[in-house]
């Protein structure tokens, strides 16, 4: 049986223990997130370097949230929207920003590879996928724009953290412990397409004979 978490950042290890593929998480708290490539390029290069982040992810979230944030009159940022992007794209880079910058969440869509898997079980972390195309109920999780760092971007681009309220519903699609939904699904599509395979067959066969005549 499925169970729904209510979180707040940062977490310890145990909470993220405790969660299971197939639960739902409402997250509240600062959540970092941007989509883009060049960014978490650029965060691997300071880890490598051994120089700080300008934010501090450890205990934390980092999720593929594409978020369009703009400059107030004020001098201060105001976030407009949230929307998941595929996390496949990000594969070379998340076994080393799971494990170097000490992350207990990540998330958006379509889950992450077998490497960044181990990383998580040995990190004490878990993906989270957030519903494609959700950008409406997403979006009203948004308390306030914390930071936004490296500016040198476009707006997606950017290192960005927001202080979120109950933000979700979230599937954990892949927990601390190596379960992984894409994984179940995959395996009982594979164990099925033999079956479906014979049906069509048939099908096919049954097409191909036509109608009988009849007589007049």
């Amino acid at each position: 049986m499925s169970h729904t978490h209510h979180l707040t950042l940062p977490l310890a290890r145990a909470d993220i223990d405790e969660l299971r593929a197939g639960d739902r998480v409402l997250l509240s708290g600062p959540v970092s997130m941007s989509i883009g490539l060049p960014t978490h390029q650029r965060m691997v290069e300071h880890l490598d370097r051994r120089a700080p982040l300008p934010v501090d992810l450890r205990d934390g979230a980092f999720m593929h949230l594409s978020c369009f944030n703009r400059e107030r009159d004020d001098g201060g940022h105001e976030a407009l929207y949230l929307n998941p992007t595929t996390s496949t794209r990000y594969n070379p880079f998340m076994p080393r920003l799971i494990e170097g910058c000490g992350l207990r969440l990540v998330g958006g869509k379509g889950g992450l590879d077998a490497d960044s898997v181990a990383a998580m079980q040995r990190q004490g972390c878990a993906y989270l996928s957030f519903l494609g195309g959700g950008c409406t109920p997403l979006s009203q999780a948004i308390r306030s724009v914390l930071a936004v760092h490296w500016t040198d971007y476009i707006a997606q681009f950017r290192l960005l953290t927001l202080d979120v309220e109950a933000l979700g519903p979230a599937t954990v699609a892949i927990d601390a412990h190596g379960s992984s939904l894409y994984e179940s699904l995959h395996h009982q599509a594979v164990q099925r397409l033999p079956a479906i395979l014979q049906r069509l067959k048939a099908a096919r066969e049954g097409a191909s004979e036509g109608p009988t005549p009849t007589e007049t």
